[in-house]
């Protein structure tokens, strides 16, 4: 499928869309406020280790320490998978102790960063692990000839001094001896001047910045089948072609500069897909849609038929829009990039072939898929579970921010409700204080209910406390808000 990538690029913010047939397939936003940070390596310094977790925060120079498990330091797996069990982390790690580390995973909501002890730093073909002598194989190639060729080919590229190991990539199944070994030049170039730093820097600091988001597109996204990558920008056209020209030499004949008047997002669409990205409903083409709610601990994705009646059996209607949802998830789960734990709630179906055949029109679906996932058949409940590796926040984190008048619930309320929170708390202030008069201030809707359906309530309210209950409208309150005054 041939693919398009638009990078459309302003002083606050890099958006890329990969788009295959005129449709967004994914959606990637970097703001200069706040870039990623995975990849990113530090000079940190413990701050806190905790031995009830087997974890440390480590202070990088963020807003919030960083997250350590012990898991994740390098040092006590160096003998590999089988070796005997980890040491304490109290025992490796002390407070106030200088420590490089590489972020894994961005922060995310109220959490801190994630942090490594192991560094990799990835090339356009290879990904450099320092610390390590294996080289290893991405599981996309899957042909076991062409992985001995691969490894045996490294090989004899690597210096006689080389004591790191690699990590070979897809791309590099086609690629040249001398484009290998440029990438190993360029990986230990870079990990000696990231030494360098560490050797005369006081932790915190900051070590390594990873790629921009345009140069990552560059370096991961672009492949055989992208027939163009489109800047519409000038200045960052030219600094991609000069990025490209010493670094992936390949991609240099596919980009482009857009010069036209209309928005570059415009004219392909790509801001409309947003706008439909964010929203909680997505409907199929067949009448049916999707509900999709994403929650701190999980996203469930819910298939509904809606207005699809189908033509034969309903079995037949119930299968074909389980089809489509499988196709149309996968590219919501890239679109949205939803990570963590996805519950996948499809029609139910009573015939087993067709639950295997829509499991399998997902695994195909997600096969596209950039990030890493593991992917479970049905439940018991008729359910699909699946999980998809999540490093940075989902689109919806980036553009958007919790409802200040439901704060993130989705849900407010009602003004009945409030009416009678009001009318307890003033029986509860009347029993501790003996004010003259008590005031409601509230937003027009609860005062409305108080002056209409529930004037009764407040008269027999201001009956029984023997005060005087009075009303002012507060333009500013939202439905939830009140405050009562004591005169």
């Amino acid at each position: 499928m041939a693919e398009e990538i638009l990078i459309n690029v302003t002083p606050q913010e890099t958006r890329v869309a990969v788009m295959a047939n005129g449709v967004v397939q994914e959606l990637h936003i970097e703001r200069a406020a706040s870039r990623g940070l995975v990849g990113n390596l530090y000079l940190g310094r413990v701050v806190r280790v905790l031995p009830g977790m087997q974890s440390a925060f480590v202070e990088i120079g963020l807003e919030r320490a960083a997250f350590l498990h012990v898991a994740d330091i390098w040092e006590e797996r160096q003998n590999g998978e089988s070796a005997a069990p980890a040491r304490p982390i109290e025992k490796i790690l002390a407070e106030g102790q200088p420590l490089m580390v590489q972020v894994v995973k961005d922060p995310i909501g109220t959490k801190g960063a994630r942090l490594s002890t192991q560094v990799s730093i990835a090339g356009r073909l290879l990904v450099y692990l320092p610390q390590d002598s294996h080289i290893g194989i991405s599981q996309r190639i899957e042909d076991e000839g062409g992985r001995k060729l691969l490894r045996e080919k490294l090989r004899e590229l690597l210096p006689p001094d080389e004591g790191g190991g690699y990590i070979i990539r897809t791309v590099a199944e086609s690629a040249t001896d001398a484009e290998l070994a440029n990438d190993v030049a360029y990986s230990r170039r870079l990990w000696g001047y990231i030494r360098e730093r560490a050797q005369t820097s006081h932790a915190p600091a900051p070590l390594h910045q990873e790629l921009s988001l345009a140069q990552r597109v560059l370096r991961d996204f672009v492949h055989e089948d992208t027939a163009r990558v489109v800047v519409d920008s000038r200045e960052n056209f030219a600094r991609l072609q000069s990025f490209a020209g010493d670094y992936v030499p390949k991609v240099l004949e596919k980009i482009e500069h857009y010069a036209g008047e209309r928005p570059l997002f415009d004219l392909h669409n790509v801001e409309e897909e947003i706008e439909k990205a964010l929203a909680r409903r997505v409907e199929l083409k067949s009448g049916g849609y999707l509900i999709v709610d994403q929650t701190e601990a999980m996203t469930t994705i819910d298939v509904n038929t809606g207005g699809f009646v189908g033509l034969r059996s309903f079995d037949d209607t119930i299968f074909k829009t389980n089809l489509e949802a499988a196709q149309v998830i996968a590219r919501q789960l890239r679109l949205r990039n939803l990570g963590g734990i996805i519950v996948l709630d499809f029609i139910d179906m009573q015939n087993e072939d067709h639950r295997a055949a829509v499991l399998a029109e997902l695994e195909k679906a997600l096969a596209r898929d950039r990030v890493k996932m593991t992917l479970n058949g049905f439940t018991q409940l008729g359910l699909v579970e699946m999980t998809r590796k999540r490093t940075r926040e989902s689109l919806e984190h980036v553009l958007c921010e919790p409802c200040p008048t439901c704060t993130g619930r989705g849900v407010v309320k009602t003004g009945r409700t409030v009416c009678y929170e009001i009318l307890r708390e003033i029986l509860r202030e009347a029993r501790q204080f003996n004010p003259r008069e008590f005031r409601i201030l509230a937003s027009q809707s609860v005062i409305d209910l108080f002056l209409e359906e529930e004037s009764q309530s407040l008269a027999l309210l201001g009956d029984f406390i023997g005060k005087p209950v009075s009303m002012q409208v507060e333009t500013t309150y939202t439905q939830e808000r009140f405050d009562i005054i004591l005169m």
